[in-house]
């Protein structure tokens, strides 16, 4: 898999080049551009990669300049200091995200969702246009979520609502865990899943779990600005840990 990444920071792209050779070693940085007159020149003279990595202010301009003049099909993932309403804003237009500090999970997470969208080729590009628009007004249209998810339960196909889902749970293959405790597994992806989730409901704690906010009995601190949430009755016995860096989006989405 051929990535470009483009970040002006030579620390944070060194650093970056570090967590994909750690998560994902199959991933070959081929360049890494510093502006986006480098970024043209190399989109110019090379092929599309399989994958980029963009942060979004560049020293000479901003990584949206190359995508107008490059209308790439490739999954682009976005490197980004943002606020929480731009990031909902890059997710309604189908692209991801990486939040400054990097973490290795949602480093993983990403890469997952580009291999995803290039295997299966359902590539769509990006309307730079609608994102700009959502930015500069603080408007996001509301996109259409599944209402129902068909889960694979003694050899037999059920149907259950998803707002009778408490979370999602990787474990080999990813399970359903309704409200009342019962248990389905799923063919999906936990990537394939969360894109088709209402982000006001339904939050994605680490790599194993999506919960449901009505679930949430109680958070509390752990060391190093961890935090541990406990599920209400009779998912009590679960307890799932969220790492520091996405400990203060977790709690920005709690008070929404």
């Amino acid at each position: 898999m051929n990535a470009i990444l483009i970040e002006d920071e030579k620390i944070v792209a060194r650093e970056l080049c570090i967590k994909i050779a750690k998560t994902n070693p199959e991933v070959k940085i081929l360049d890494i551009l510093q502006s986006v007159k480098t970024a043209v020149n190399w989109f110019t003279a090379n092929a599309e990669p399989d994958v980029v990595f963009a942060d979004i202010q560049l020293a000479d301009g901003v990584s949206f300049e190359i995508f107008e003049k490059f209308k790439l099909s490739c999954p682009i993932i976005f490197i980004t200091s943002y606020n929480e309403f731009a990031i909902r804003a890059f997710k309604v237009n189908g692209i991801d995200y990486l939040l400054k500090p990097v973490e290795l999970t949602d480093l993983q997470h990403a890469i997952e969702k580009a291999k995803s969208i290039n295997q299966k080729q359902t590539k769509n590009p990006l309307d730079l246009n609608k994102l700009m628009e959502m930015l500069q007004t603080g408007t996001v249209s509301k996109p259409l979520y599944k209402e129902h998810f068909l889960c694979n339960h003694r050899n037999a196909w059920i149907l259950v609502k998803t707002k009778d889902i408490a979370y999602f749970n990787y474990e080999m293959v990813v399970h359903i865990v309704t409200k009342t405790n019962e248990k389905f597994s799923l063919d999906d992806t936990m990537e394939e899943i969360e894109a088709t989730l209402d982000p006001d409901v339904f939050y994605r704690v680490n790599r194993q779990y999506i919960v449901n906010i009505d679930i949430i009995q109680k958070v509390w601190g752990l060391e190093n600005l961890k935090l541990m949430v406990k599920l209400k009755e009779p998912h009590q016995a679960t307890e799932i840990d969220i790492s520091r860096q996405k400990a203060p989006l977790f709690k920005k989405w709690l008070e929404k």
